[in-house]
């Protein structure tokens, strides 16, 4: 056996009976990793020691290269590991942030080790693409924030890390329902928010599946002559089948969509623009999570307190649920858009 993470109770047991072993083990290994969260094979005390001895390379963890505290108690992680089907060396590197807010305890996680697309405000986008996460790489980071922070209660998971999870789609709802299962951690799926920039293909498939997690879309620009200079997969994927695939998703999982807005002065917050995005909101069934702008890379800059606070309430008064996520996690280049190695590279420089 290669990997005893990121797989379903099922799959452990019949790698077990392929070992010659009885099935069971494959639900007792599960629950050691998902349940009772092991840190190592030595945890495994159902085990006999010389089958604990046979699979202790099969028990891989990640490998965390750096934590950093931001003001409030919010948290990054950088980890990393080393590819199994390369026969380069080369590590790739990803960001986690535990994230600390009045009522919750929240873990953003990646999908990916850079990103496959290039939002025009998000760093992530500025590094090279190095792969997609396996299914256990996108659990481990929960597990990893988990015993980093002991004396805290995970409440929720958002896909929001670095990388664009519906290109890694099989790896990531994967991870989702190991996240999910009953005999593992066990959080509802109303809990577990996966994101997407706008693969409309896999937002179609998301609903063919009757997948029960959250979906948040990064919307972002409400016209559509002018949303692909901030989202490059507008290119791709038109405003319009976006806005058509997430009325599907309402009628047909009788479920809101979160969108995501992150506000830019001068780019998405005048007049013109707020009254399209109310129009949006009047076809579509949900909530708006603004953020503020929290890089700089094409010289736009981050919204006031009283131009962000001005425009929510303008989104409150039109009857719509809007809500400020701020920027948690900002001081140690954890927020959103942030996610780039920058602490990292500086220690290096």
């Amino acid at each position: 056996m290669q990997n005893l993470k990121g797989k379903f109770p099922e799959e452990l047991a019949e790698e077990f009976r392929q070992m010659g072993l009885p099935a069971y083990r494959g639900k007792q290994a599960f629950m050691r990793i998902y349940r009772h969260r092991a840190t190592s094979i030595d945890d495994f005390s159902e085990f006999p020691k010389e089958l604990r001895e046979a699979l202790a390379p099969a028990f891989r963890r990640l490998s965390m290269l750096e934590r950093s505290d931001a003001p409030g108690g919010t948290e990054k992680f950088i980890f990393d590991y080393a590819p199994d089907n390369e026969k380069s060396s080369r590590f790739r590197s990803f960001e986690s942030v535990w994230i600390v807010s009045k009522e919750r305890r929240t873990a953003c996680i990646s999908s990916q080790s850079g990103c496959t697309l290039n939002c025009a405000f998000c760093a992530t986008g500025t590094l090279p693409f190095s792969g997609n996460l396996e299914a256990w790489m996108i659990v481990d980071q929960v597990y990893e924030l988990l015993h980093a922070r002991p004396d805290e209660t995970l409440t929720n998971i958002v896909f929001m890390g670095m990388g664009e999870p519906f290109h890694n789609y099989d790896n990531a709802l994967k991870a989702a329902h190991l996240l999910n299962h009953p005999h593992g951690l066990a959080l509802g799926a109303r809990h577990i928010t996966l994101s997407t920039a706008g693969v409309v293909p896999m937002i179609h498939r998301f609903i063919d599946e009757k997948q029960p997690f959250n979906l948040a879309i990064s919307l972002n620009h409400p016209d559509p002559e002018q949303r692909g200079q901030v989202m490059d997969i507008d290119l791709k994927y038109p405003l319009e089948e976006l806005i058509d695939a997430a009325r599907r998703l309402n009628r047909e999982l009788n479920r809101p969509v979160m969108f995501e807005y992150v506000m830019i002065p001068e780019k998405n917050m005048d007049a013109a623009n707020l009254k399209r995005l109310i129009q949006i909101t009047r076809r579509v069934n949900c909530k708006i999570n603004l953020i503020p702008l929290n890089t700089n890379l094409q010289g736009w800059r981050r919204p006031t307190e009283e131009e962000a606070a001005e425009f929510q309430i303008a989104l409150r008064n039109a009857g719509i649920l809007a809500f400020n996520r701020g920027s948690p996690g900002r001081e140690v280049d954890g927020a959103c858009g942030m996610l780039a190695f920058q602490r990292l590279n500086a220690g290096k420089s």
